[in-house]
């Protein structure tokens, strides 16, 4: 009998990434910034092993597969950071599957959705986040997952 795989070491959270987010550093990089998604992984993934985490990466240019990867998350995972993109300001419907899996929810745009057109300024994911961080290009990414590792702290 085969063994199974053995996850890596360090408590797994949920790193989402919506549409566009397969484009980082190609698309309007005035806005979006530089860096690859590449990039944003691995800062991502060297940030949550500091945190005693697991960044556990997907993605997905469709409100179905980034709602399957919730429902999903419900019993794999302890906590999720997710970039919505386009779809945090549109879908009520990953917003809503946000607030049925009852983890901690981080939310992050690389760009500052509060600046340029009025239509991206409001998103419905944070009704049910415990914190939102945009503006702060690919850092955003290793900031939000400070979160969840404080209060996987703060409830040992």
């Amino acid at each position: 009998m085969p063994n199974a795989p053995v996850p890596p070491p360090g408590v797994p959270v949920l790193v989402l990434n919506g549409p566009g987010l397969g484009l980082p550093g190609l698309r309007e990089p005035d806005v979006h910034g530089t860096d690859t998604l590449a990039g944003i992984d691995g800062l991502g993934r060297g940030t949550a092993a500091a945190l005693g985490l697991r960044a556990d990466r997907g993605r997905g240019n469709h409100e179905a597969v980034l709602i399957d990867a919730v429902h999903e998350a419900r019993t794999a995972h302890r906590g999720i950071v997710i970039n919505p993109a386009g779809h945090g300001h549109t879908s009520v419907a990953v917003r809503d599957a946000l607030a049925a899996v009852d983890l901690p929810v981080m939310e992050v745009h690389l760009s500052d959705i509060h600046r340029g057109e009025a239509s991206r300024g409001h998103s419905h994911v944070p009704a049910v986040a415990g914190t939102v961080i945009c503006g702060a290009g690919a850092h955003g990414h290793a900031l939000a997952l400070t979160h969840p590792a404080q209060l996987l702290e703060d409830n040992r």
